[in-house]
């Protein structure tokens, strides 16, 4: 076991001593995991405290960002000045994140234009 992982479990016990675990909102309740049977266990902890703080990975950022400029694309005008600049940065985003081995599909197609309706549904 790792030390992290001993610490935390010394925490848990010592909580659990004192009753500070007793009695909490959704006792009992199944948990809602995530599913990280990807990512291989000594990595396991150090994910989740990096996802818990806000952190993603390079990869997912880009892809984050990738999402947020094609929204914004969507939003203006192709004819204006700043969409033209605005597609070479989603070009290069687009670039980095094949050469990382993701796929882009979700930014053109079908589906992608699905998302988008059903969240201007949503809105």
């Amino acid at each position: 076991m790792w030390l992290i992982d001993q610490l935390v479990e010394q925490h848990i016990r010592a909580a659990q001593e004192k009753g500070e675990l007793s009695n909490l909102p959704g006792e009992g309740a199944p948990l809602k995991l995530d599913d990280d049977s990807g990512i291989p266990p000594e990595l396991r902890t150090a994910y989740r405290l990096l996802k818990n703080s806000g952190f993603l990975p390079p990869e997912l950022e880009l892809r984050r960002e990738a999402l947020e400029l094609n929204d914004l694309l969507r939003q203006l005008d192709p004819a204006e000045r700043h969409a033209s600049e605005l597609n070479k940065k989603l070009a290069l985003l687009e670039m980095k994140l094949r050469q990382a081995g993701m796929s882009t599909d979700f930014l053109h197609g079908e589906y992608a234009d699905s998302i988008g309706q059903h969240l201007q549904q949503e809105k």
